[in-house]
Protein backbone atom coordinates (compact mmCIF):
# COMPACT_ATOMS: atom_id res chain seq x y z
CA UNK A 1 0.00 0.00 0.00
CA UNK A 2 3.01 2.38 1.22
CA UNK A 3 5.19 1.52 -2.39
CA UNK A 4 1.56 2.11 -4.33
CA UNK A 5 1.52 5.49 -2.75
CA UNK A 6 4.99 6.03 -3.48
CA UNK A 7 4.71 5.06 -7.15
CA UNK A 8 1.47 7.83 -7.51
CA UNK A 9 3.26 10.45 -5.88
CA UNK A 10 6.50 10.03 -8.45
CA UNK A 11 4.19 9.58 -10.89
CA UNK A 12 2.64 13.09 -10.24
CA UNK A 13 5.86 14.69 -9.62
CA UNK A 14 7.59 13.35 -13.07
CA UNK A 15 4.28 14.38 -14.76
CA UNK A 16 4.03 17.83 -13.20
CA UNK A 17 7.86 18.18 -14.25
CA UNK A 18 6.72 17.18 -18.12
CA UNK A 19 4.09 19.43 -18.12
CA UNK A 20 6.76 22.13 -16.94
CA UNK A 21 9.12 21.22 -19.00
CA UNK A 22 6.89 21.13 -22.34
CA UNK A 23 4.31 24.16 -21.22
CA UNK A 24 6.84 26.89 -20.41
CA UNK A 25 8.44 26.68 -24.20
CA UNK A 26 4.88 26.92 -25.49
CA UNK A 27 4.07 29.45 -23.41
CA UNK A 28 7.23 31.37 -24.14
CA UNK A 29 6.20 30.38 -28.57
CA UNK A 30 2.90 31.63 -28.30
CA UNK A 31 4.36 34.61 -26.31
CA UNK A 32 6.25 35.49 -29.20
CA UNK A 33 3.57 34.89 -31.60
CA UNK A 34 1.34 37.36 -30.18
CA UNK A 35 4.32 40.02 -29.59
CA UNK A 36 4.63 39.32 -33.78
CA UNK A 37 1.54 40.14 -34.96
CA UNK A 38 0.44 42.76 -31.86
CA UNK A 39 3.57 45.01 -32.83
CA UNK A 40 3.32 44.16 -36.48
CA UNK A 41 6.77 43.29 -37.14
CA UNK A 42 5.62 42.43 -40.79
CA UNK A 43 4.35 46.16 -41.19
CA UNK A 44 7.63 47.47 -39.63
CA UNK A 45 9.61 45.64 -42.30
CA UNK A 46 7.60 47.00 -45.12
CA UNK A 47 8.04 50.10 -43.75
CA UNK A 48 11.68 50.18 -43.35
CA UNK A 49 13.70 52.69 -45.46
CA UNK A 50 17.05 51.10 -46.23
CA UNK A 51 18.08 54.27 -48.34
CA UNK A 52 17.31 56.38 -45.62
CA UNK A 53 19.58 54.26 -43.12
CA UNK A 54 22.27 54.05 -45.66
CA UNK A 55 22.24 57.69 -45.95
CA UNK A 56 22.04 57.62 -41.78
CA UNK A 57 24.73 55.67 -41.80
CA UNK A 58 27.29 57.62 -44.28
CA UNK A 59 26.44 60.82 -42.17
CA UNK A 60 27.45 59.74 -39.39
CA UNK A 61 31.06 58.92 -40.43
CA UNK A 62 31.73 61.05 -43.17
CA UNK A 63 30.84 65.04 -44.23
CA UNK A 64 28.93 66.02 -47.48
CA UNK A 65 30.55 68.73 -49.71
CA UNK A 66 27.36 70.90 -51.12
CA UNK A 67 27.48 73.15 -54.55
CA UNK A 68 24.28 74.69 -54.73
CA UNK A 69 22.80 76.51 -57.75
CA UNK A 70 20.08 79.28 -57.01
CA UNK A 71 17.80 78.75 -59.81
CA UNK A 72 16.30 82.23 -59.22
CA UNK A 73 18.95 83.88 -59.21
CA UNK A 74 21.89 81.63 -60.91
CA UNK A 75 23.89 82.06 -57.36
CA UNK A 76 26.47 78.93 -57.02
CA UNK A 77 27.59 78.03 -52.88
CA UNK A 78 29.93 74.98 -52.58
CA UNK A 79 30.07 74.82 -48.62
CA UNK A 80 30.91 71.54 -46.24
CA UNK A 81 27.62 70.42 -45.07
CA UNK A 82 25.71 73.27 -46.49
CA UNK A 83 26.86 75.59 -43.78
CA UNK A 84 27.37 79.49 -43.92
CA UNK A 85 30.21 78.65 -41.38
CA UNK A 86 31.89 76.33 -44.16
CA UNK A 87 30.98 78.25 -47.28
CA UNK A 88 34.01 78.36 -49.84
CA UNK A 89 35.19 82.03 -50.77
CA UNK A 90 34.27 82.52 -54.38
CA UNK A 91 37.75 81.39 -56.41
CA UNK A 92 38.36 78.69 -53.20
CA UNK A 93 36.38 75.95 -54.72
CA UNK A 94 37.97 72.65 -54.71
CA UNK A 95 39.70 71.45 -57.85
CA UNK A 96 36.75 69.17 -58.57
CA UNK A 97 34.40 71.94 -59.26
CA UNK A 98 34.77 74.34 -62.16
CA UNK A 99 32.25 77.37 -61.87
CA UNK A 100 31.69 78.37 -65.17
CA UNK A 101 28.81 80.76 -66.42
CA UNK A 102 27.97 78.66 -69.49
CA UNK A 103 27.23 75.79 -66.53
CA UNK A 104 29.32 74.68 -63.35
CA UNK A 105 30.87 71.62 -64.24
CA UNK A 106 31.32 69.18 -61.00
CA UNK A 107 34.16 65.73 -61.60
CA UNK A 108 32.85 63.39 -58.62
CA UNK A 109 35.34 60.69 -60.52
CA UNK A 110 35.32 57.59 -61.98
CA UNK A 111 33.56 58.54 -65.02
CA UNK A 112 30.67 60.73 -62.93
CA UNK A 113 29.98 64.49 -64.32
CA UNK A 114 27.51 66.70 -63.53
CA UNK A 115 27.12 70.09 -65.51
CA UNK A 116 24.80 72.29 -63.94
CA UNK A 117 22.46 74.25 -66.64
CA UNK A 118 22.17 78.24 -65.62
CA UNK A 119 18.96 77.97 -66.18
CA UNK A 120 18.10 75.15 -63.72
CA UNK A 121 18.75 71.89 -64.31
CA UNK A 122 21.89 69.65 -64.80
CA UNK A 123 22.93 67.00 -66.97
CA UNK A 124 24.52 63.60 -65.29
CA UNK A 125 26.72 61.26 -67.25
CA UNK A 126 26.56 57.80 -65.34
CA UNK A 127 28.43 55.34 -66.58
CA UNK A 128 26.70 52.40 -67.55
CA UNK A 129 23.32 53.66 -67.24
CA UNK A 130 23.67 57.02 -69.74
CA UNK A 131 23.28 60.83 -70.08
CA UNK A 132 20.48 62.29 -67.65
CA UNK A 133 18.88 66.01 -68.69
CA UNK A 134 16.35 67.37 -66.29
CA UNK A 135 15.55 71.16 -66.80
CA UNK A 136 12.42 72.57 -65.17
CA UNK A 137 9.42 73.65 -67.66
CA UNK A 138 7.83 76.34 -65.87
CA UNK A 139 7.13 75.26 -62.18
CA UNK A 140 7.67 71.85 -63.22
CA UNK A 141 10.56 69.49 -63.22
CA UNK A 142 11.09 67.29 -66.79
CA UNK A 143 13.62 65.05 -67.47
CA UNK A 144 14.78 62.88 -70.69
CA UNK A 145 13.83 59.50 -67.73
CA UNK A 146 10.98 56.95 -68.62
CA UNK A 147 8.44 56.40 -66.14
CA UNK A 148 10.40 53.47 -64.97
CA UNK A 149 13.39 54.38 -63.42
CA UNK A 150 15.91 52.60 -60.95
CA UNK A 151 15.32 52.83 -57.71
CA UNK A 152 18.55 54.90 -57.26
CA UNK A 153 16.38 57.68 -58.84
CA UNK A 154 13.51 59.59 -57.61
CA UNK A 155 11.43 61.61 -59.80
CA UNK A 156 8.31 63.44 -59.46
CA UNK A 157 6.48 66.93 -60.69
CA UNK A 158 8.26 68.91 -58.66
CA UNK A 159 11.68 66.89 -57.84
CA UNK A 160 14.32 64.68 -58.99
CA UNK A 161 17.21 63.47 -56.84
CA UNK A 162 19.82 61.03 -58.27
CA UNK A 163 21.41 59.43 -55.89
CA UNK A 164 24.82 57.22 -57.33
CA UNK A 165 27.53 55.89 -55.37
CA UNK A 166 29.92 58.93 -56.40
CA UNK A 167 27.14 61.44 -54.90
CA UNK A 168 23.80 62.70 -55.11
CA UNK A 169 22.25 65.43 -56.84
CA UNK A 170 18.66 66.54 -56.77
CA UNK A 171 16.51 69.43 -58.34
CA UNK A 172 13.64 71.33 -57.34
CA UNK A 173 11.85 74.71 -58.51
CA UNK A 174 14.51 76.79 -56.64
CA UNK A 175 17.81 75.36 -56.82
CA UNK A 176 19.73 72.68 -58.13
CA UNK A 177 22.14 70.97 -55.49
CA UNK A 178 24.50 68.18 -55.39
CA UNK A 179 26.08 66.86 -52.12
CA UNK A 180 29.56 65.04 -52.54
CA UNK A 181 30.21 62.98 -49.20
CA UNK A 182 33.82 62.19 -48.00
CA UNK A 183 35.09 60.19 -44.88
CA UNK A 184 35.88 61.74 -42.13
CA UNK A 185 34.88 64.86 -40.12
CA UNK A 186 35.89 68.21 -42.05
CA UNK A 187 36.74 71.30 -40.13
CA UNK A 188 36.47 69.18 -37.01
CA UNK A 189 39.97 71.29 -35.86
CA UNK A 190 40.02 74.35 -37.89
CA UNK A 191 37.19 76.60 -40.09
CA UNK A 192 37.90 77.62 -43.86
CA UNK A 193 38.58 81.17 -42.14
CA UNK A 194 41.43 80.28 -39.98
CA UNK A 195 44.67 80.00 -41.40
CA UNK A 196 45.78 76.94 -39.84
CA UNK A 197 43.34 75.04 -42.03
CA UNK A 198 45.15 72.88 -44.54
CA UNK A 199 47.94 72.68 -42.42
CA UNK A 200 49.44 69.76 -40.42
CA UNK A 201 50.70 69.34 -36.82
CA UNK A 202 54.08 69.48 -37.80
CA UNK A 203 53.82 72.38 -39.82
CA UNK A 204 51.99 74.10 -37.20
CA UNK A 205 54.70 72.97 -34.10
CA UNK A 206 57.53 73.35 -36.20
CA UNK A 207 56.89 75.55 -39.47
CA UNK A 208 56.90 79.29 -40.31
CA UNK A 209 54.62 81.27 -38.66
CA UNK A 210 51.04 81.17 -40.24
CA UNK A 211 49.72 84.44 -38.54
CA UNK A 212 51.58 87.03 -38.11
CA UNK A 213 49.78 88.17 -35.24
CA UNK A 214 49.92 84.65 -32.90
CA UNK A 215 52.44 82.18 -32.32
CA UNK A 216 51.14 78.77 -34.25
CA UNK A 217 50.47 77.47 -31.08
CA UNK A 218 48.44 80.15 -29.52
CA UNK A 219 46.81 80.60 -32.66
CA UNK A 220 45.77 77.13 -33.17
CA UNK A 221 44.39 75.90 -29.85
CA UNK A 222 42.26 79.64 -29.78
CA UNK A 223 40.90 78.34 -33.25
CA UNK A 224 40.47 74.88 -32.56
CA UNK A 225 38.88 75.45 -29.52
CA UNK A 226 36.56 78.04 -30.63
CA UNK A 227 35.57 76.63 -33.80
CA UNK A 228 32.31 78.32 -34.34
CA UNK A 229 31.42 74.84 -36.21
CA UNK A 230 32.36 71.80 -33.91
CA UNK A 231 31.86 74.32 -30.71
CA UNK A 232 34.11 72.43 -28.48
CA UNK A 233 34.17 75.11 -25.73
CA UNK A 234 30.71 74.95 -25.64
CA UNK A 235 31.19 70.81 -25.36
CA UNK A 236 33.44 70.70 -23.04
CA UNK A 237 30.80 73.10 -20.72
CA UNK A 238 28.12 70.93 -21.82
CA UNK A 239 30.21 67.69 -20.68
CA UNK A 240 30.69 69.64 -17.25
CA UNK A 241 27.07 70.23 -17.08
CA UNK A 242 26.39 67.14 -16.97
CA UNK A 243 28.53 65.32 -14.49
CA UNK A 244 27.70 68.26 -12.40
CA UNK A 245 23.92 66.96 -12.49
CA UNK A 246 24.76 63.47 -12.04
CA UNK A 247 27.15 64.65 -8.91
CA UNK A 248 24.41 66.99 -7.08
CA UNK A 249 21.47 64.89 -7.60
CA UNK A 250 23.42 61.96 -6.82
CA UNK A 251 25.36 63.06 -3.67
CA UNK A 252 22.58 65.33 -2.77
CA UNK A 253 20.13 62.60 -2.58
CA UNK A 254 22.02 60.59 -0.11
CA UNK A 255 22.49 63.23 2.34
CA UNK A 256 18.89 63.57 2.29
CA UNK A 257 18.31 59.46 2.43
CA UNK A 258 21.07 59.02 4.89
CA UNK A 259 18.61 60.48 7.88
CA UNK A 260 15.71 59.56 6.41
CA UNK A 261 17.12 55.73 6.41
CA UNK A 262 16.95 55.62 10.31
CA UNK A 263 13.37 56.38 10.51
CA UNK A 264 12.42 53.07 8.13
CA UNK A 265 14.78 50.75 10.06
CA UNK A 266 12.76 48.29 12.50
CA UNK A 267 15.82 48.86 14.84
CA UNK A 268 16.02 52.52 14.89
CA UNK A 269 12.65 53.08 14.60
CA UNK A 270 10.31 51.47 16.77
CA UNK A 271 6.92 53.40 15.89
CA UNK A 272 5.34 51.64 13.29
CA UNK A 273 2.98 54.26 11.94
CA UNK A 274 6.19 56.04 11.31
CA UNK A 275 8.24 53.33 9.60
CA UNK A 276 5.61 52.50 7.49
CA UNK A 277 5.13 56.48 6.27
CA UNK A 278 8.93 56.94 5.48
CA UNK A 279 9.10 54.01 3.81
CA UNK A 280 5.82 55.16 1.42
CA UNK A 281 7.53 58.28 1.15
CA UNK A 282 10.38 56.30 -0.62
CA UNK A 283 7.83 54.31 -2.62
CA UNK A 284 6.69 57.36 -4.38
CA UNK A 285 9.89 59.09 -4.69
CA UNK A 286 11.67 56.10 -6.61
CA UNK A 287 8.03 54.82 -8.22
CA UNK A 288 7.47 58.03 -10.36
CA UNK A 289 10.80 57.67 -13.34
CA UNK A 290 13.43 60.48 -13.10
CA UNK A 291 11.71 61.65 -16.29
CA UNK A 292 8.64 62.55 -15.19
CA UNK A 293 10.19 64.34 -12.20
CA UNK A 294 11.96 66.49 -14.93
CA UNK A 295 8.89 67.31 -16.76
CA UNK A 296 6.92 68.41 -14.07
CA UNK A 297 9.73 70.18 -11.88
CA UNK A 298 10.89 71.95 -15.67
CA UNK A 299 7.27 73.22 -15.48
CA UNK A 300 7.83 74.45 -11.48
CA UNK A 301 11.49 75.81 -12.01
CA UNK A 302 11.39 76.35 -15.52
CA UNK A 303 14.51 74.95 -17.80
CA UNK A 304 18.47 74.31 -16.46
CA UNK A 305 20.88 71.86 -15.12
CA UNK A 306 19.34 72.59 -11.65
CA UNK A 307 16.28 70.94 -12.23
CA UNK A 308 17.73 67.93 -13.61
CA UNK A 309 19.59 67.37 -10.62
CA UNK A 310 16.66 67.77 -8.49
CA UNK A 311 14.97 65.71 -10.77
CA UNK A 312 17.71 62.85 -9.98
CA UNK A 313 18.19 63.79 -6.08
CA UNK A 314 14.02 63.14 -5.73
CA UNK A 315 14.59 59.59 -7.73
CA UNK A 316 17.85 58.83 -6.19
CA UNK A 317 16.50 60.01 -1.95
CA UNK A 318 13.88 56.88 -2.91
CA UNK A 319 16.78 54.13 -3.78
CA UNK A 320 19.13 55.03 -1.62
CA UNK A 321 16.32 55.31 1.15
CA UNK A 322 15.16 51.66 0.90
CA UNK A 323 19.04 50.55 0.19
CA UNK A 324 20.46 52.48 3.42
CA UNK A 325 17.53 51.19 5.62
CA UNK A 326 17.68 47.36 4.55
CA UNK A 327 21.53 47.98 5.78
CA UNK A 328 20.48 49.56 8.61
CA UNK A 329 18.75 46.88 9.46
CA UNK A 330 21.44 44.18 9.21
CA UNK A 331 23.89 46.24 11.46
CA UNK A 332 25.78 43.92 14.15
CA UNK A 333 23.78 45.62 17.63
CA UNK A 334 26.99 44.27 19.34
CA UNK A 335 29.38 46.93 18.40
CA UNK A 336 27.00 49.70 18.90
CA UNK A 337 26.35 48.26 22.50
CA UNK A 338 30.47 48.36 22.29
CA UNK A 339 30.33 51.97 22.09
CA UNK A 340 27.31 52.48 24.30
CA UNK A 341 29.26 51.29 26.88
CA UNK A 342 32.04 53.90 26.88
CA UNK A 343 29.31 55.90 27.64
CA UNK A 344 28.61 57.50 24.20
CA UNK A 345 25.38 60.03 23.39
CA UNK A 346 23.27 58.52 21.13
CA UNK A 347 24.66 60.42 18.23
CA UNK A 348 27.73 58.72 19.19
CA UNK A 349 26.73 55.65 19.07
CA UNK A 350 25.33 56.06 15.18
CA UNK A 351 28.31 57.69 13.96
CA UNK A 352 30.94 55.17 15.92
CA UNK A 353 28.71 52.10 15.84
CA UNK A 354 26.27 52.36 13.02
CA UNK A 355 28.11 54.42 10.11
CA UNK A 356 31.46 52.10 10.24
CA UNK A 357 29.61 49.12 9.34
CA UNK A 358 27.20 50.25 6.69
CA UNK A 359 29.88 52.63 4.83
CA UNK A 360 31.17 49.69 2.32
CA UNK A 361 27.35 49.89 1.21
CA UNK A 362 26.88 53.20 1.24
CA UNK A 363 29.88 53.87 -1.14
CA UNK A 364 29.41 50.77 -3.32
CA UNK A 365 25.88 52.01 -4.40
CA UNK A 366 27.08 55.87 -3.88
CA UNK A 367 29.43 55.33 -6.41
CA UNK A 368 27.47 53.21 -8.51
CA UNK A 369 24.16 55.44 -8.86
CA UNK A 370 26.74 58.15 -10.02
CA UNK A 371 27.89 56.39 -12.71
CA UNK A 372 24.36 55.40 -14.15
CA UNK A 373 23.45 58.96 -13.50
CA UNK A 374 25.67 60.50 -15.63
CA UNK A 375 24.11 58.03 -18.37
CA UNK A 376 20.55 59.64 -17.13
CA UNK A 377 22.02 63.29 -16.85
CA UNK A 378 22.44 63.03 -20.74
CA UNK A 379 18.47 62.11 -21.39
CA UNK A 380 17.16 64.66 -18.76
CA UNK A 381 19.72 67.67 -19.84
CA UNK A 382 17.89 67.01 -23.17
CA UNK A 383 14.75 67.32 -21.95
CA UNK A 384 15.30 70.57 -19.20
CA UNK A 385 17.93 72.27 -21.62
CA UNK A 386 21.51 71.91 -20.21
CA UNK A 387 24.46 69.17 -20.70
CA UNK A 388 24.91 67.28 -23.52
CA UNK A 389 21.96 66.24 -24.38
CA UNK A 390 20.74 69.38 -25.13
CA UNK A 391 23.21 69.51 -27.94
CA UNK A 392 22.80 66.22 -28.77
CA UNK A 393 18.99 66.73 -29.33
CA UNK A 394 19.88 69.66 -31.52
CA UNK A 395 21.68 68.47 -33.84
CA UNK A 396 19.31 64.89 -33.90
CA UNK A 397 16.34 67.85 -34.90
CA UNK A 398 18.61 69.93 -38.08
CA UNK A 399 18.88 66.22 -39.54
CA UNK A 400 21.48 67.02 -41.48
CA UNK A 401 24.74 67.21 -39.51
CA UNK A 402 24.75 63.72 -38.47
CA UNK A 403 28.35 63.82 -37.94
CA UNK A 404 27.75 66.26 -35.03
CA UNK A 405 25.43 63.55 -33.90
CA UNK A 406 28.24 60.77 -33.64
CA UNK A 407 30.89 63.26 -31.82
CA UNK A 408 28.28 63.63 -28.70
CA UNK A 409 27.55 59.58 -28.43
CA UNK A 410 31.47 59.28 -28.55
CA UNK A 411 31.83 61.79 -25.78
CA UNK A 412 29.40 60.57 -23.71
CA UNK A 413 30.24 56.95 -23.88
CA UNK A 414 34.21 58.16 -23.12
CA UNK A 415 32.48 60.38 -20.54
CA UNK A 416 30.74 56.84 -18.84
CA UNK A 417 33.84 54.84 -19.57
CA UNK A 418 35.87 57.93 -17.47
CA UNK A 419 33.20 58.15 -14.78
CA UNK A 420 32.94 54.04 -14.45
CA UNK A 421 37.09 53.88 -14.03
CA UNK A 422 36.99 57.04 -11.69
CA UNK A 423 34.14 55.42 -9.49
CA UNK A 424 35.74 52.18 -9.16
CA UNK A 425 39.53 53.38 -8.11
CA UNK A 426 37.30 56.02 -5.69
CA UNK A 427 35.34 52.52 -4.17
CA UNK A 428 38.57 50.60 -3.69
CA UNK A 429 40.52 53.22 -2.12
CA UNK A 430 37.84 54.22 0.69
CA UNK A 431 36.53 50.94 1.08
CA UNK A 432 39.47 49.13 1.36
CA UNK A 433 42.53 51.43 0.74
CA UNK A 434 44.21 49.83 -1.55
Amino acid sequence: MADAALYASADRLFARKRLISFGLPALVLVYLAYVFFAFDIPGLAERARMDNARVLVSDAWSYKTHVTQDNRSGELTVAIEGERKGTYAPGTEPDWVTPDAAGTRVDLGEGHVVVFDPAGGFRYDVPGFGLIVAHLDGRNVTSNLPEEVPDWISASRTRLQVHTEAGRVSLTRNKTELFRYFPGWELFFFTLESPYHGHGLSEILFGDRLDLARSNLAGAWHDFWQNNMWRHADVAWALFETILMAFLGTFGAAIVALPLAFLSAKNFAPLVALRFATRRVFDFLRGVDGLIWTIVLSRAFGPGPLTGSLAILLTDTGTFGKLFSEALENVDGKQIEGVSSTGAKPLQRYRFGVIPQITPVLISQLFYYLESNTRSATIIGAITGGGIGLLLTQAMITQKDWEEVSYYIVLVVLMVMAMDSLSGWLRRKLISGA
